[in-house]
């Protein structure tokens, strides 16, 4: 009988909800790895939990003080999401108390608050800390990825990574903590979506030794729950763009592209890699198909490919059928889940040293964007 891992959900929103029915459908892998098993959710929001306790009769403990979860005997392991002003002394308490931990992007609300939550990592090294990023887990983008280890795109002319939102296009939409700094975080946009644009060119190794940043505000101020108006003061988009080195010393451009604010975009995320061989790029838009160039001497014609469900981890579902959302989800935390079981993942989740490498580009993109200059960026 396979082992089962028992975890506790800190923040029970959207996210959390998420891994909880990924938790619950863990018979969808067809691998020998643990089980994640939910046995204590917290929340300041007793609400929050009914949906949690109404699903999981494992659940023994709903609290509202997550220390009183920490401090649960049973639990081996935490997923985290909370707003990133809540970050740094959750995150490190839990490392306090011994517990594996998922937390949710930016890690920290600032570079000094990531710094905190980093030293504290290096006082536990038996525990397994990693930042939540699941759209690389896409088979097609698993492809383009491996087609960048194989270096079957040559010499790099150019990377472009985004992530796009389109629903703050209402101006009308009620303000949450993500609109708001004191909760946010300076970085804006680029503390809730930089680090999806930033796994898969981190983990190939472009690392990015300066940046060029336009950041964007356009909402002053949006309605809240009483019908007043409120401060809106985080940046809505964000475009960097970056000089980074090739494996042989070589500098070419990447772009990193945040935005809460793209007309017609849902929740579209997409990695595009140019080179002198070959080219292919990736689009949450056209999730099960791979595009890339056929070259002709001087002609390149683009070509597309449908990969369908054949992901890192294997599953009961069909070859030739559609990937989504949720599947990415469940991928990911397979990703958590064997390297937490101490086996090797082929793709893993994103490290807190990754995390640190994100800090350090989004504060510099800050210095760029206020000095209207390139800033350098020193790991």
């Amino acid at each position: 009988m396979r082992r089962k891992i028992k975890f506790g959900i800190i923040g029970c929103g959207l996210m959390g909800r998420e891994f909880a029915s990924a938790a619950a459908r863990w018979c969808h892998l067809k691998t020998d790895l643990p089980a994640p098993e939910i046995a204590g959710v917290c929340d300041v929001s007793p609400d929050a939990m009914g949906w949690f306790t109404d699903n999981f009769p494992g659940i023994r403990s709903a609290v509202t003080d997550y220390r009183e979860l920490l401090a649960a005997s049973d639990i081996e392991a935490v997923y985290c999401a909370v707003p990133h002003n809540l970050q740094e002394e959750i995150f490190i308490n839990a490392i306090k108390a011994g517990k594996h931990l998922l937390g949710e992007k930016p890690f920290g609300i600032d570079k000094a608050a990531n710094d905190r939550i980093f030293d504290e990592i290096g006082r536990h090294p038996e525990l397994v800390v990693r930042c939540s990023s699941e759209f690389p887990y896409y088979p097609a983008c698993q492809a383009l990825f491996k087609w960048i280890s194989e270096g079957r795109f040559g010499r790099i002319l150019e990377v472009r990574s985004g992530f796009l939102h389109s629903s703050d296009m209402d101006v009308n939409k009620a303000i949450n903590w993500k609109r708001q700094a004191k909760y946010n975080g300076e970085y804006g946009c680029m503390g809730d979506l930089g680090v999806h644009t930033q796994h898969v060119p981190f983990r190939a190794g472009w690392i990015p030794v300066n940046v060029f940043a336009k950041l964007s505000k356009y909402v002053a101020e949006r309605p809240d729950k009483c019908g007043n108006m409120a401060d809106c003061d985080t940046y809505d988009n964000a475009v960097l763009v970056c000089d980074v080195k090739d494996k042989d010393g070589a500098v070419f451009p990447m772009y990193l592209e945040m935005k809460r604010m793209s007309p017609g975009s849902t929740n579209e995320w997409y990695l595009s890699v140019y080179g002198l061989e070959m080219s292919a790029r990736f689009n949450t838009a056209d999730p099960n198909a791979l595009c890339y160039t056929d070259s002709w001497g001087k002609e390149q014609a683009w070509a597309r490919v449908t990969i369908g469900y054949k992901p890192v981890f294997p599953s009961i579902t069909g070859e030739i059928f559609e990937f989504g959302f949720t599947d990415a989800i469940l991928q990911m935390w397979a990703a958590f889940i064997s390297e937490l079981d101490g086996r090797h993942a082929e793709f893993g989740c994103f490290t807190p040293e990754e995390t640190r490498w994100s800090h350090l580009l989004l504060t510099a993109a800050l210095e760029s964007h206020k000095e209207n200059k390139i800033a350098d960026i020193k790991y």
